[in-house]
């Protein structure tokens, strides 16, 4: 039970990071992205297999 609310809130937490990241990665460039759609999936996609690989290990620690 605990490690699905784990995951969900690892989740949740990426996807607001990854939308932050793009935003100031745009705000600093002065201009939208051409592919933002494909950027966005390629930091939520490292950020989660990185993220997910973690979980358990922290997990078996914590218990």
């Amino acid at each position: 039970m605990i490690e699905i609310l784990a995951f969900t809130l690892t989740a949740i937490a990426l996807y607001l990071f990854s939308d932050w990241l793009l935003r100031y990665i745009e705000y600093y460039r002065g201009a939208p992205l051409q592919n933002r759609s494909i950027i966005f999936f390629a930091i939520i996609l490292v950020l989660s297999l990185v993220s997910f690989q973690l979980i358990p290990v922290l997990l078996k620690q914590f218990s």
